[in-house]
């Protein structure tokens, strides 16, 4: 097959990988434009688009997929396939329709739960225990088209959003091995979602990572580990913005108000609604990243935090 590849960030990389390795030919990679970034805003290409040149294969970066003469172009290379992988546009139904075989998606999560933008953070912050990634053929209404295979994968305890990425990444590449292998010999036949179990996984924004100390510890916990590496959970100690990177909700059941330190100084724990929640890592504003205790040792008196 000729397939088409479009993917953006570290999570497309393996999927574009085993695209290369399947022995179909990559025909083209549509990634998004280079953007600035790093302290210069150095205009910097994507990490599928640097995979794709390191294997000599052409490069297309529209800033849409709308235009005609995008549309165009795209059609001209006569694709069977296009694998799509966090690519980051909208593809539109005319795209949709130009490849022989359609397009399928490598989404992260277990379909027809958490479609939407962000599945790896909120099935965190939800608790589930088992996640996972769907390949599944795309259509024009978000991620509910039908789906290919499915490969599952458990969350293990304190693993954050930043751990689970990578594995997904992975395990969304084996699934994508497996389902290529299958269009050898004919199309599969995909199955419909269930649309009574559909759950959505809106965009993350800024304003949900502040910490609400009379929430439950476990539910802070899911906060810190869902919001790790962005935007990253945070409080105020002090009037000043503090980052908590790693926590970990405990089961003791304090006679504190929700914000306040409990501790002798060798862990960080934290009173909330419903339990203690130990600061494993934090990091004030303009400062490196240290362990709660170390933080904790090298402040005078703690003050409550929220505050």
């Amino acid at each position: 097959m000729k397939i088409i590849f479009a993917g953006t960030p570290e999570f497309a990389v393996p999927s574009l990988e085993a695209c290369i390795a399947s022995g179909h030919a990559v025909c083209a990679v549509y990634t998004q434009p280079d953007r600035p970034a790093g302290r210069g805003r150095k205009l910097t290409p994507s990490p599928v688009k640097t995979l794709a040149l390191a294997h000599g294969l052409p490069v297309f970066q529209p800033e849409s997929l709308r235009p005609a003469e995008a549309q165009e172009a795209l059609a001209a290379l006569g694709a069977d396939l296009m694998v799509v992988a966090a690519y980051g546009l909208i593809l539109p139904t005319p795209v949709l329709a130009t490849p022989r075989l359609g397009c399928i998606n490598v989404h992260a999560s277990l379909l027809p739960r958490w479609r939407g933008a962000a599945p790896i953070q909120r099935a965190i912050l939800a608790g589930d225990a088992t996640t996972g990634v769907t390949i599944m053929v795309i259509e024009p209404r978000l991620d509910s088209g039908p789906m290919l295979l499915k490969r599952s994968c458990s969350i293990e305890p304190l693993e954050t959003a930043a751990e689970l990425y990578p594995r997904l990444a992975c395990l969304g590449a084996e699934a994508l091995s497996a389902a290529l292998a299958t269009f050898e010999a004919a199309p599969p036949v995909p199955e419909p979602q269930d649309e009574a179990l559909v759950t959505y996984a809106e965009k993350l924004s800024k304003h949900e990572a502040l910490i609400d100390w009379q929430q439950p510890a476990l539910t802070l916990e899911r906060q810190v580990r869902a919001f790790n590496p962005w935007p990253v959970a945070e409080t105020r100690l002090q009037g000043q913005v503090l980052r908590i990177w790693r926590a970990e909700a405990l089961g003791e059941r304090p006679d504190a108000a929700p914000g306040t330190t409990l501790t002798d100084r060798k862990t960080w724990d934290v009173a909330t609604g419903d339990g203690v929640l130990r600061l494993l890592e934090v990091q004030l504003a303009g400062r490196r990243r240290v362990p709660g205790p170390d933080f904790l040792n090298a402040a005078p008196e703690p003050a409550p935090l929220g505050t």
